[in-house]
């Protein structure tokens, strides 16, 4: 059978406050439109038929990049590309670390930062970097405002708590202290496709020493985090607090199989098996936990705050 190719009929609004986007989504069968990347295909193959489409790109609180108690908050509106050069969003480097791999320039013209997190696809950066930051999720609907930390916002793949009629009004990153460090790579058949497997790394060293964090990506149905402190310590043992990178990242090797196989739970697809995704895991971990740990000691040595 050929495929349409074409979106089944649907309604559209577009609403100017957030108030009047809930009455809208409140209605059966209602969704969210803000950047299009990932629902406007949906919608051309017919795997999902809302009955409306409510746009929320001319509710001006949505476009805000603001930053306030230690966080740098991004609206459900902003684009990605926006991000990616706003003076602002350097307080958080994991995000300017990942966003260059998300997609194409074009794609992140129109994508939203919200929108890629909402989405939850198991292969996407965005959802890793919230929840390797522990970013803070606001959700508003007509029950009021609810504040959700990445730990607990996504629940499988393409699924999270947010109800139908609730809409992700903005995203919370904790902006960067003194001594973070932070490391993202991933591997992808090509470049702009979603990610075999990839791990968003952030680093804090401070006088009490460093403890280190990893999020995976494109190996289970939702970003999975783990604290690999112990697995630091233990290659600093080997090779001391002030190692070259390349002495750092074989002494991290010893200990990278083991967090691979902890983290990778996919069962393999046309794609890749869980084996091989298991390897790149393990390449990933050490190289950008090297990464990381290093860049965490430049503000020491470089006496800046």
């Amino acid at each position: 059978m050929n495929q349409p190719w074409k979106p089944a009929p649907f309604a559209y609004v577009r609403p100017g406050t957030t108030e009047d986007a809930l009455t809208e989504l409140a209605r059966d069968g209602a969704k969210v439109l803000a950047g299009g990347q990932s629902l406007v295909p949906v919608l051309a193959m017919r795997l999902g038929r809302p009955s409306m489409l409510v746009d929320i790109n001319a509710v001006p609180e949505l476009r805000q990049i603001s930053r306030s108690n230690g966080h740098l908050g991004v609206g459900a509106t902003v684009r990605q590309r926006q991000v990616q050069y706003d003076d602002a969003a350097a307080a958080v480097p994991l995000l300017r670390l990942a966003l260059p791999w998300v997609g194409h320039r074009e794609i992140r013209s129109r994508g939203t930062v919200c929108g890629s997190i909402a989405h939850a696809d198991p292969s996407a950066e965005l959802p890793a970097v919230a929840s390797c930051l522990d970013a803070t999720m606001v959700v508003a609907g007509a029950e009021g405002v609810r504040e959700i930390p990445a730990a607990e916002f996504f629940t499988g793949a393409m699924s999270t708590v947010i109800l139908p009629e609730e809409l992700l009004t903005e995203v919370r990153f904790p902006v960067a202290e003194e001594g973070d460090g932070f490391g993202f790579g991933e591997i992808a058949r090509r470049h702009g496709d979603f990610a075999l497997a990839g791990a968003a790394v952030r680093v804090r060293t401070t006088s009490a020493g460093s403890r280190a964090r990893i999020s995976c990506f494109g190996i289970s149905d939702h970003p999975v985090t783990r604290d690999v402190t112990e697995q630091l310590r233990s290659a600093l043992d080997a090779t001391g607090t002030d190692p070259d990178e390349s002495d750092l990242r074989r002494a991290l090797a010893d200990h990278a199989d083991g967090i691979a196989d902890d983290v990778v739970d996919t069962g393999g697809d046309a794609h890749a098996s869980a084996a091989y995704r298991r390897q790149l895991i393990a390449g990933l971990v050490s190289r950008q936990v090297a990464r990381a740990y290093l860049k965490s000691l430049r503000p020491h040595r470089e006496g800046k705050p």
